[in-house]
């Protein structure tokens, strides 16, 4: 297990982080997602400290909170040190009944995190992600708030999730103007098969310094291995995609990625599955991928990921497969910055 700077603090977390979102199993689609209770999800738990994970992801929303709730009861139980893990939550979905219970408001913000680190049993959130773009919030108002829980100690460092490159890179600049805690992280959909972020997130995120987590890595279970071209409704029973079909996922082209990558596996003698999340381990800009499980077994393999090496032609390969089309100003960017670029690796050859 390797450990990377979350973006530009000295905060080291693992290269794969522990979500929680099958912890707890309320009604509706949490249900279909996972319903592991304590027992069960201190074994998940345990298994991935062990393994060397040292970071773990929830959120206030995630069955209603008491994916929270068991989380922190599995590090007390289990007796695990403080120091020794690194705790993620998020706050903006609705929490209650009232027009204000969800959102990004001072309000919400504030009874949010308490609520949290209570289901936690903590005394400190280590980072604390705003989980979606509120329209209804001025921006600077959320970051105000923000800055307030890291000045008091109620969080180390906060993070964004699901926002666009403009929005993050308008509130690091706000955060720089007013003198307030910056996001230092951005948790995205990132997949062999949902390569998006790479248009405008990842350059904006490189620039900036701002560090990268992955959620659904496999694209809710698609780049599981267990969906081929000619079994396309032939799912393997209780998995998710079934009854949750998310995130939405061009079927053609992921089958066209799973094509290329499960000779890869067959050679190695691991699953696609494994690929996939190798291929995400070896792309520069990510800091941590978050893998969940509902059994031992898949979060076994899972964590094996991170021994897969793939060669510069497998990459290769995968890339052409997955690769996005070109859109503007993509193509014209490349095309005038050409000169400019070779200019700059004769010069700077580490910069090529």
């Amino acid at each position: 297990m390797r450990y990377k700077p979350l973006g530009r603090t000295g905060l080291f977390v693992s290269e794969l982080c522990l979500g929680t979102m099958t912890f707890g199993g309320a009604d509706g689609m949490w249900r279909q997602i996972g319903a592991l209770q304590q027992q069960d999800a201190e074994q998940l738990v345990g298994q991935a400290i062990d393994a060397g994970i040292n970071f773990i992801d929830t959120a206030d929303v995630y069955s209603e909170g008491v994916s929270e709730q068991i989380t922190g009861q599995a590090l007390k139980n289990l007796k695990i040190p403080r120091d020794n893990v690194v705790v993620a939550t998020k706050v903006f979905g609705q929490t209650g009944e009232g027009p204000n219970s969800r959102g990004l408001s001072r309000s919400h913000i504030l009874d949010g995190v308490k609520a949290s680190l209570k289901r936690l049993q903590l005394d400190h959130i280590d980072l604390y992600q705003v989980h979606g773009f509120d329209p209804a919030t001025p921006m600077d108002e959320t970051l105000r708030a923000l800055d307030q829980l890291v000045r008091h100690g109620h969080v180390r460092y906060i993070g964004v999730s699901n926002w666009a490159a403009w929005q993050i890179t308008k509130a690091l600049g706000m955060s720089e103007r007013l003198g307030l805690a910056r996001f230092e992280s951005l948790q995205a959909y990132y997949s062999v098969a949902g390569r998006d972020l790479e248009r405008e997130l990842v350059p904006m995120l490189k620039s900036e310094g701002v560090g990268l987590m992955v959620w659904s890595p496999l694209a809710g279970g698609f780049l599981s291995g267990k969906y081929s071209r000619d079994q396309k409704d032939k799912a393997e029973e209780g998995s998710r995609r079934i009854a949750f079909d998310f995130p939405p996922v061009n079927k053609e082209k992921a089958w066209d990625c799973i094509d290329v990558m499960r000779p890869m596996a067959e050679a190695k003698g691991v699953s696609v599955a494994r690929v996939a999340l190798a291929w995400l381990l070896h792309q520069p800009q990510v800091t941590s991928v978050i893998v969940g499980a509902k059994r031992a077994e898949q979060l076994a393999d899972n964590l094996a990921a991170t021994q897969v090496k793939l060669s510069p032609d497998e990459l290769r390969q995968i890339d052409e497969a997955s690769r996005l089309a070109s859109e503007y100003p993509g193509w014209m960017l490349e095309r005038q910055g050409e000169h400019r670029r070779k200019q700059m690796a004769v010069a700077l050859p580490g910069n090529a």
